[in-house]
């Protein structure tokens, strides 16, 4: 029976680390918060599973410390999204890329160019 538990406490922590992993090298596209957030439920179910049998500690806290970063990662791309998008929301409907780039600059920094 105690090995049961054992592989267990591997498997969620091993999830966990690989969700953690995944949610933070993908956090940019906004899946990684997800990711994250599973990643993070995971891991706090691991940690307490460690707590019982002793194994799995560390990979479930790798998990969740890359999970919690995951969703950070994930919260602060968003909140840039979507203060770029307000800064620029003039801009959308340019006759050239050049003038889009233009007119970005001139939202962003105030000078036009």
């Amino acid at each position: 029976m105690p090995t049961h538990h054992t592989a267990s406490a591997n498997g969620l922590a091993g999830a966990a680390v690989v969700l953690g992993v995944i949610g933070l090298s993908t956090s940019i596209f906004f899946v990684g918060g997800l990711l994250g957030g599973i990643g993070l439920i995971l891991g706090i179910v691991a940690l307490t599973t460690a707590k019982r049998t002793g194994i799995g500690r560390g990979k479930a806290l790798t998990g969740v410390v890359t999970s919690a970063i995951a969703i950070a990662v994930s919260v602060l791309a968003a909140v840039f999204f979507v203060w770029y998008a307000n800064k620029t929301q003039d801009c959308y409907q340019p006759d050239s890329f050049q003038q889009y780039k233009q007119c970005v600059h001139h939202q962003l920094t105030g000078n036009a160019t």
